[in-house]
């Protein structure tokens, strides 16, 4: 008898968790939603000048961990001035792993990052859209003459999401391609 009212009660519990679910989803829907990660920002422009020549675009790794180019490399001079691409704070500007990075936070929590710039700013500084941030020095590895490697994200760590920087200026084209056998 015992093991009877166990089972009914744990059936009455899975009724009820099944009922909530989907109100629970639908209370849990924001009232008025957010703009997609990659959807263009508004207020960015580029960070040379004049507008540089792509040289490798974005290329997103298929799972985080693996291998990708994960900003566009923009082909520039040695010694050529480096500018925010929007407005925001100076978030870190030093060597990371040797290179000298500048990277700033915009006030939608986007953070752009330019490497290898000597940089003029210190972290903390607000910076406005087109503002200097330092100077192009020649060395970056995926280049073979001296380009800025530019790069945006959301979050970091483990939550990381990069974003195509040329997205930012709405310069992105969209390939359409054919599904591949076995994709519905």
């Amino acid at each position: 008898m015992a093991f009877w009212w166990a089972l009914c009660r744990a059936a009455a519990l899975l009724g009820v968790i099944m009922a909530a679910v989907p109100l629970l989803a639908l209370q849990s829907q924001p009232t008025a939603r957010a703009a997609p990660a990659s959807a263009p920002s508004r207020g960015f422009t580029w960070p040379l000048i004049p507008t540089p020549q792509v040289l490798r675009t974005f290329e997103p790794p298929t799972q985080r961990w693996l291998p990708g180019h994960r900003g566009v490399d923009l082909a520039a001079a040695a010694g050529a001035t480096v500018y925010s691409a929007g407005d925001g704070v100076v978030h870190f500007a030093g060597p990371v792993a040797g290179k000298p990075v500048v990277s700033i936070r915009h006030p939608d929590g986007l953070l752009t990052t330019y490497e290898p710039v000597k940089s003029s700013v210190r972290a903390g500084m607000p910076v406005a859209r087109g503002s200097p941030i330092g100077v192009l020095e020649p060395g970056h590895e995926g280049c073979a003459r001296p380009c800025l490697h530019w790069g945006a994200r959301r979050r970091a760590g483990a939550s990381a999401t990069y974003l195509d920087p040329l997205a930012l200026l709405g310069v992105v084209r969209v390939r359409l391609k054919p599904l591949e056998t076995g994709d519905a």
